[in-house]
């Protein structure tokens, strides 16, 4: 179905698979367009409660983006990738469901930029993240400069985008870039059975979490006790009317 993209569906779970082990999974064009399409699909699909994200291959999460391809584009082309990357990732931070990723091996440029679209990020204990953009002549355009200091705060986001300072797995939890850090071999059990006990609650009451939380970040803080106020009540006048 999809040239880059593995894309399964299990009850109210579905999970996609960054499929090209060969490169470590660095995000060409035809990842961005084959992303674009199964979030789209998702997005419309109510059956679905969880995302989870994991790349294929023993070395990399993803490696960041295929610059052969991004970098040598034709002026008419690069205007056209720089308008469909703005709609991925404005779809990525519009997607109701809880998205979680699991992240092993190398997590570099682009593959920074999906983590940090998702909710949760669980990473095996050899997972390194890296911004190396910068030392080749280009800032991190998928979000990274706006997602990673909101992750990690100002001062080492600057450090890991200026100096190409990576972190190991243990740092990368302490700095708050992942959620939980375990062995290689319990990661995707791990990240499974966040997404099946987070698809078992009432969907309704973890979408306005999820709502409450992410545009309550860019609000004061009466402003986002006035959103949190409304959807609760949304909430009980909702929950009232199906009984």
């Amino acid at each position: 179905m999809f040239e880059t993209l593995i894309y399964e569906k299990t009850d109210a779970v579905a999970v996609i698979t960054l499929n090209r082990p060969e490169v470590m999974n660095i995000h060409n064009t035809a990842m961005r367009d084959d992303l674009y399409e199964a979030l789209s699909a998702i997005r419309a699909d109510d059956e679905i409660r969880v995302v989870l994200f994991k790349g294929a291959g023993d070395k990399a999460f993803c490696a960041g983006a295929d610059l052969t391809e991004f970098l040598t584009a034709p002026p008419p082309t690069a205007a056209r990738a720089v308008r469909f990357d703005t709609d991925l990732w404005d779809l990525f931070a519009s997607m109701p469901q809880t998205l979680i990723c699991a992240v092993h091996g190398y997590c570099l440029g682009s593959g920074i930029e999906i983590t940090l679209c998702c909710d949760l990020v669980m990473a095996s204990e050899d997972a390194r993240f890296g911004l190396p953009e910068v030392g080749l002549g280009i800032i991190p355009a998928a979000g990274g400069t706006q997602t990673v200091p909101r992750a990690v705060g100002r001062a080492l986001a600057l450090e890991m985008m200026l100096t190409n300072r990576w972190l190991e797995a243990p740092e990368a939890l302490r700095a708050g870039l992942v959620n939980r850090v375990v062995p290689r071999d319990r990661l995707w059990t791990e990240a499974d059975a966040s997404a099946r006990l987070i698809a078992a609650r009432h969907p309704q009451t973890v979408q306005f979490v999820k709502e409450a939380v992410l545009r309550g970040l860019d609000l004061t803080l009466d402003q986002g006790l006035a959103l949190e106020k409304g959807l609760a009540l949304r909430l009980s006048i909702d929950n009232r009317q199906q009984k």
